[in-house]
């Protein structure tokens, strides 16, 4: 306690003078949650703490839905040669109806003809026609179970994709499951951070926005910088009530990540 006061002390009268000490964080950090169930397969816990590229760090049963899709991309196959099949027929088809239909009207104006016979032509008529439009519906019926199971492709693709937490130039800070846990949608998987890019997070006075947003000079461990502010609140912060969050954009590997830097609004 008595060693921490003079501390607290030298920060407060720091942030009076317009100096501030900000830590190094990442540009970013997410909490990768469970977009689909499962039991979990794999957690590559020797993984923490590393820089991944292009590398699955978690894995949940997928099984089922791979099955699944070879079974839709199967099918949609099959049916796609059912339909160039029965769209063929359909030329025939309707050459047919038209030639009973040529038949029909020549023979309803034949008196020698008897009623018998054209009736017979006008139900021979009706048959082409409505094998053609039978034959029709059925393409129409056939293209939309293309269409139904190319939504049921995708959203099995879809899901297998998010079953397989795959990272590419991200750091893996932490995982928060381990193999053999069942995963529910919403559940928390990892901490994921982007290292390509540094912030310094600074909470100014109300005295010190004016000069922020005027574009004053930031001087870091003690030189004057060439950065400028990339962001400042416009409302006080929600822990710090009293103080608004500004926040100084930095190239990676300027200043360690997780050191103190000390930053002057001159």
């Amino acid at each position: 306690m008595f060693r921490l006061l003079p501390l607290f002390l030298f920060a407060s009268l720091s942030l009076f003078a317009g100096e501030h000490y900000a830590r190094v964080e990442p540009w970013e950090r997410v909490t990768l949650k469970a977009a689909a169930s499962g039991t979990i397969l794999e957690a590559n816990t020797s993984l923490e703490g590393k820089m991944i590229d292009r590398a699955r760090v978690i894995h949940i049963d997928d099984r089922i839905d791979r099955k699944e899709l070879e079974n839709a991309r199967r099918s949609r196959e099959l049916i796609g040669q059912t339909l160039e099949l029965t769209r063929k027929m359909l030329p025939g088809l309707q050459e047919s109806w038209k030639r009973q239909a040529g038949y029909y009207k020549r023979m309803r104006t034949l008196s020698t003809a008897s009623q018998t016979q054209k009736d017979q032509a006008y139900q021979a008529m009706v048959s082409a026609e409505n094998q053609y439009l039978s034959t029709k519906e059925k393409v129409l019926n056939l293209q939309k179970s293309l269409l139904d199971l190319d939504n049921r492709i995708a959203t099995l693709t879809d899901r297998i994709a998010k079953k397989n937490i795959t990272l590419s130039n991200r750091y893996l800070y932490k995982l928060m499951v381990r193999r053999g846990e069942y995963a529910t949608p919403g559940l928390p998987l990892a901490v994921v951070e982007d290292l390509s890019r540094a912030k310094l997070v600074l909470y100014l006075a109300p005295e010190e926005l004016a000069p922020a947003r005027e574009g004053g000079h930031l001087w870091i461990e003690g030189k004057k910088s060439d950065f400028a502010f990339s962001k400042i609140w416009r409302v006080t912060d929600e822990k710090y009530l009293s103080s608004y969050r500004a926040e100084i954009e930095l190239p990676a590997g300027r200043y360690p990540f997780s050191s103190l830097v000390k930053v002057e609004l001159r």
